[in-house]
């Protein structure tokens, strides 16, 4: 619990069998997490067989793989079923640390946020914590672009370390969202097209062999759906179309 808020953990998991352990233990070594719950996206590793050992944690299996958007649509259904009141996603892979979960949950907690972001790119160290020369320079491009088109001024648009109110997650049109990558940049314009101020605190970047990532052809489908998606928002905030993403 943090101020009398239940805290849940939601994982999206795809063949994590070998970070799993770790980065649940490390979660749990935060003292404030009530709950936490691993979604698999069909794995073909002994991600599920790890996930039903793990205490104090629920396991739902997706029967054929959805895409990362779904998995993260399951993620955050089941976290308010719990009661979730902050729920916060980790990556099971490890390459993001659960020490920042009680400096995130606190900002929630508190209610000055109903929305953090845990950035590899604030303070400047992501390329030397090992972040590849491309996706930096994408990651670069594209948050300018977005924060020209939404009107925002957040350094990454990208990070899958994420903190939110249980009130905010109940108010988002999350299911006609991508069920692919593009669904973590839907969700973010959703939040700024809602009102909602979204806030960030810097997170040491890890990059190694367990850690997933998607290949050069999905990063450049990833990057062309978020760009289309803050077009739709600056044209949906012109009133020259209106879009399912951004209801009015």
């Amino acid at each position: 619990m943090f101020a009398d808020k239940k805290v849940v953990v939601v994982m999206p998991a795809f063949n994590a069998a070998e970070t799993l352990q770790k980065t649940y233990d490390e979660v749990m070594a935060q003292d404030i997490v009530d709950q936490v719950i691993v979604v698999d996206d069909a794995s073909h590793d002994d991600t599920v067989a790890i996930a039903r050992t793990l205490p104090n944690t629920i396991v739902h299996v997706h029967p054929h793989n959805q895409g990362y958007g779904a998995n993260q649509k399951t993620c955050y259904k089941l976290a308010l079923q719990a009661g979730g009141d902050i729920i916060i996603m980790v990556h099971p892979d490890y390459q993001y640390t659960p020490k920042l979960i009680p400096a995130m949950a606190s900002m929630i907690g508190h209610g000055l946020y109903h929305c953090v972001l845990a950035s590899r790119i604030l303070g400047g160290y992501a390329l030397k914590g090992g972040m590849p020369a491309w996706k930096y320079i994408a990651n670069r491009f594209l948050t300018f672009a977005e924060n020209i088109m939404t009107g925002a001024k957040l350094s990454e648009y990208h990070s899958g370390y994420r903190a939110f109110s249980r009130a905010l997650l109940q108010k988002l049109p999350l299911e006609n969202n991508s069920d692919d990558f593009v669904f973590d940049n839907q969700m973010l314009v959703q939040i700024l097209w809602s009102g909602c101020q979204i806030a960030e605190v810097s997170c040491p970047t890890k990059y190694f062999a367990e850690a997933s990532s998607i290949n050069f052809q999905r990063s450049v489908k990833y990057g062309l759906g978020c760009l289309t998606t803050a077009l739709k928002y600056r044209l949906a905030r012109m009133n020259i179309i209106q879009s399912k993403l951004f209801p009015r």
